[in-house]
């Protein structure tokens, strides 16, 4: 039981504050006690529409009337009619269905291996990621990224998972061998400080893959969904589509959704029994999904994507220029962004968070914002101000003796 009797009846993996939402509307989030919140994480970027989106609230309840579950024993109706929409504005030809974007990588991480097992290389297991990494906290997916901080005291570390220096290309070939399954990386890290890796780079690490033979992943579960301007954030590059990709969070808009896209190649040898899932692609699921992909595609969606993240990070390089002292530069790409910070990122967290704005943190010293894609000039601008105090108001560490 938690020493103050606090959440007692769950299990202490969370530490979060004192805060009761009761309801939430596009980007604010109302408290038990009436207090307003400017929310600028967006459930870690998943409300990519904001809070009870009229059309996703239609469609949930249009399908909630009809339909909810019937498994993947069965056809589960508008899967089929959401999975062509994905194929049709992807590299991608066919997709599974998850619940979250953890199983995601799970699947094209076993699609993957399947692949090479299925074309006469068995050999091939080995999956190289990259250092800072977050794929998720399933088994597999904590040894894929290989954090330290995740994978601790959870038995040995599984085989056949490395890791190479973020953004290293002659690191990552050198890695690279016979026994290479695939390569997987996120195109902007989140947990991982916001690091957003040059787009030359997809390029040089697509073509190096299909040199190699081996499959080239990407988790967009954070970076996807339109949060960097483009539908997927490996689309701002040329000639870097990936075989496999893992989706999730903002592609349910707050319903849990998660895909894993893949190359003809790769999904045929995903054959019956080679993989499942209960609730994954659930016609509830369905139905939101189709809703939010439909807003995302809708002329103009984008350009204001685009054009709020040019303001949000106009206004943060402003932050850095006045408050040198204390933030070392901006980090991210279009709507998932923040502040590379001297002071404690949390205390700079918590001290917006009085103020009334919520944003997260993201490796040791980023403070992380991944408002709703469909956030106003005003709402930016507001978050702005805050934030400045927050950080003016936070004190630097003392000076190591």
């Amino acid at each position: 039981m938690a020493l103050d009797g606090y959440r007692h009846a769950i299990f202490p993996t969370y530490s979060p504050p004192k805060i009761k939402f009761v309801e939430g509307r596009g980007a604010w989030l109302r408290a038990a006690d009436g207090r307003e919140y400017l929310d600028f994480i967006a459930g870690i970027a998943v409300n990519a529409l904001g809070h009870c989106h009229p059309k996703l609230v239609e469609a949930l309840n249009e399908q909630a009337s009809k339909l909810w579950h019937l498994s993947n024993m069965f056809d589960v109706p508008g899967q089929e009619e959401l999975a062509e929409i994905y194929c049709k504005h992807t590299f991608a030809d066919a997709v599974f269905f998850t619940n979250s974007g953890a199983e995601a990588v799970e699947c094209a991480l076993k699609s993957a291996r399947r692949y090479h097992y299925a074309n006469g290389a068995p050999e091939r297991v080995d999956i190289i990621g990259f250092e800072g990494a977050f794929h998720g906290r399933t088994y597999a997916t904590i040894n894929a990224a290989g954090n330290p901080k995740y994978v601790e005291g959870f038995g040995p570390r599984l085989p056949a998972y490395k890791q190479c220096k973020f953004g290293d290309l002659e690191a990552l070939a050198a890695m690279m061998g016979p026994e290479t399954a695939a390569v997987i990386i996120e195109p902007v890290q989140g947990e991982g400080g916001l690091r957003a890796l040059p787009v030359e780079m997809l390029t040089a690490m697509r073509k190096l893959c299909t040199e190699r033979g081996a499959l080239l992943i990407y988790d967009e579960v954070q970076c996807g969904a339109g949060r960097t301007g483009k539908l997927f954030a490996h689309q701002w590059a040329d000639n870097a589509e990936p075989d496999i990709m893992a989706l999730a969070k903002g592609i349910g808009g707050g319903f849990p959704l998660g895909m894993c896209l893949a190359t003809r190649a790769v999904s045929q040898t995903m054959v019956v029994g080679t993989h499942g899932t209960t609730y994954g692609g659930n016609a509830l699921a369905v139905a939101v999904g189709r809703a939010v992909i439909n807003e995302m595609l809708a002329p103009g969606f984008m350009d204001r994507v685009n054009a709020a993240a040019g303001k949000l990070r106009e206004g943060l390089e402003q932050i850095a220029s006045q408050q040198p002292d204390k933030v070392i530069e901006v980090r991210g790409k279009g709507l998932l962004t923040g502040i590379r910070v001297k002071v404690p990122n949390t205390a700079v967290r918590d001290a917006a968070r009085d103020r009334g704005l919520l944003v997260g943190v993201a490796g040791a010293d980023v403070v992380r914002m991944a408002p709703p894609l469909i956030v106003s000039d005003k709402e930016i601008a507001h978050a702005l101000d805050t934030l400045n105090e927050a950080v003016a108001a936070t004190d630097l560490p003392p000076a190591k003796a």
